[in-house]
């Protein structure tokens, strides 16, 4: 999983290298900061000032979910458990679900609280759930924001509201996005695509406008505030392919939902996506010295998927770059070579390739028989 997302970051960062001048031209978006990506393929297909740090607002609380999700994976949250509502969730101001001090609140009310209400009383709440306090959760958004490689992110509380410490990227954010779709499908199906939530006689609608106008969008998170402007992040599944969208420094709610719409058609009807290899496919064999077996198949731990401009994947072609002796042990996962990808003879991309299984190191009389080999070879 590591590998995997290190991967993802690497290619979230390259821009289309081959091809620059018969691309279609991106649209030209009215926001501060824009960030188009392929999801399967982690590209980036599309950006604008990407990495310019910026107040997140309520996208804060993707991360706050993203780490309610990871609770509820290890078995620390449930989703059937109450939690206290205290004084401090209860105060907090900006958008509410209404919950009441002093009363119980399951987890999964406050999960729909804030993820369709986006209500920062339910980020408190469930942050205190998780951490015993919103300082010590705040620590916890930080240390997973590295772990995820979000270089450029900086958290102080679970729901967003301004500080001067608290900023991202679109980048970032893509990043986070795109962890919570791959990490946690189930949940981000759950919650993500509601249109409303009804808590303490409260009905209150999702305000990710893309959801009531287009149908392949299924997620992700708005957010606002007078410094940050309205902000958007959005992910549309259509076919097999999935792009995410973040729109940061909008000038209207209206805004930021054509202009996410926009982004995320232009990916669609300008770009397709070639798998080259499916997961744990063998791409090659490669000898293997000093081994209890003498080879050992590499390829990738998950679907290779390249993105391409509409009507250009027959033009890819791939070299394999790989060590030429190999010596045992072998571990699951070792990088063993470099897939190199082209699109009309010139370089588009490389991709590290991987052992598909273990190679034990032979016995002391395999070793040095194989040892011998080697000096004639």
């Amino acid at each position: 999983m590591h590998r995997f997302r290190s991967l993802f970051l690497v290619l979230l960062c390259l821009p289309l290298l081959a091809l620059a001048e018969q691309l279609p031209t991106p649209p030209a978006l009215a926001a501060k900061s824009w960030l188009l990506v392929d999801v399967a393929a982690g590209q980036q297909l599309a950006a604008q000032a990407p990495d310019q740090r910026l107040e997140p607002a309520s996208l804060t609380k993707l991360m706050t979910a993203y780490l309610a999700f990871a609770a509820l994976k290890q078995g620390t949250l449930k989703l059937d458990q109450t939690v206290p509502v205290s004084q401090k969730a209860w105060r907090t101001g900006g958008s509410r679900m209404f919950i009441q001090v002093g009363t119980q609140v399951k987890v999964e009310d406050l999960l729909k609280g804030m993820i369709v209400q986006s209500g920062n009383d339910a980020c408190v709440a469930l942050a205190e759930a998780i951490a015993g306090d919103e300082e010590n959760f705040a620590q916890m958004m930080n240390r997973e924001a590295q772990r995820l490689g979000m270089k450029d992110s900086s958290f102080r509380n679970s729901s967003g509201l301004p500080d001067a410490q608290h900023y991202t990227t679109a980048r970032d954010l893509a990043t986070l996005a795109a962890a919570l779709i791959r990490d946690f499908p189930e949940d981000y199906a759950r919650y993500y695509s509601l249109k409303e939530f009804r808590y303490n006689n409260i009905t209150q609608p999702n305000r990710n406008r893309l959801l009531y106008i287009d149908p392949t969008v299924d997620g992700l998170k708005t957010g606002h505030t007078e410094a940050a402007g309205y902000c958007l992040v959005s992910s549309a599944k259509r076919g097999s392919r999935r792009l995410l969208s973040v729109v940061l420094g909008a000038a209207s709610d209206s805004t930021r939902a054509q202009e996410s719409l926009k982004l995320l058609n232009y990916g669609f009807q300008f770009y397709d996506a070639v798998q080259l290899y499916a997961k744990n496919e063998a791409v090659s064999t490669l000898k293997v010295w000093k081994g209890q077996e003498s080879a050992v198949k590499i390829g990738f731990t998950t679907d290779l998927v390249i993105a391409v401009p509409k009507g250009f994947g027959p033009k890819l072609r791939t070299e394999l770059v790989a060590q030429q002796t190999l010596i045992a042990p072998i571990t699951p996962g070792q990088v063993l070579g470099t897939l190199k990808v082209s699109l009309d003879d010139k370089a588009y991309g490389e991709y590290p390739v991987l052992a598909l299984a273990a190679v034990p190191a032979a016995g002391i009389i395999g070793r040095m028989v194989d040892t011998v080999r080697l000096w004639f070879k």
